[in-house]
């Protein structure tokens, strides 16, 4: 009789996927994910068919958690200017907070693993996110660029403001908002 699964040893395994993956890249072993959890090698494969499954699913739920976060007080009434600002600061904060998560969805994000029905399964969370950027994508600099650019580039300009942000804690607040100026002026 096969024995029923235990939510807490997936939630284990997941976060020991983030822990190893943040620190040894997405070559982390299954081993040493399982090991990190507590558990069995064999365990992990109760839970997820393959490391494959593994990382998709984790993909799934780094990027819900972030996106949960911005949603929770998003301000859906305010001008596009302040939806943006809201997308940026709440992404900023979660990353800040949580920089081995950051970093395993970075390296999730860009690749080739994560299946395309995975990614799809993201797009219906990703809500009114994708809606304000869609719209920073129609302003100014972005409007002559491909869909998604303005995404992108405002991913990149985060990724900036933590690697500053870590070398000068000091300055976090100020180059927070001082950073996010300058990518709405690109926009407008």
């Amino acid at each position: 009789m096969a024995r029923a699964r235990s939510p807490e040893k997936r939630e284990a395994l997941l976060r020991s996927a983030v822990r190893e993956i943040a620190e040894a890249g997405l070559g982390a072993s299954t081993a040493k994910i399982a090991k990190g959890a507590g558990l069995a090698e064999g365990t992990l494969f109760t839970y997820f068919a393959s490391k494959d499954e593994l990382l998709n699913e984790l993909y799934l739920e780094l990027k819900t958690e972030v996106y949960r976060r911005i949603h929770e007080s998003f301000p859906h009434q305010s001008d596009l200017r302040e939806r943006a600002a809201h997308v940026w600061r709440e992404y900023l904060r979660w990353a800040i907070e949580k920089p081995q998560e950051r970093k395993a969805s970075v390296l999730l994000n860009f690749s080739d693993i994560i299946s395309a029905t995975t990614r799809q399964r993201m797009e219906a969370v990703r809500g009114a996110v994708s809606e304000t950027m869609a719209e920073v994508g129609r302003l100014g600099a972005f409007k002559s660029l491909p869909a998604g650019f303005a995404s992108s580039a405002m991913s990149a300009m985060q990724e900036a403001v933590m690697e500053i942000a870590a070398k000068k804690p000091g300055q976090k607040a100020r180059l927070v908002e001082q950073a996010f100026e300058a990518f709405w002026r690109m926009a407008s």
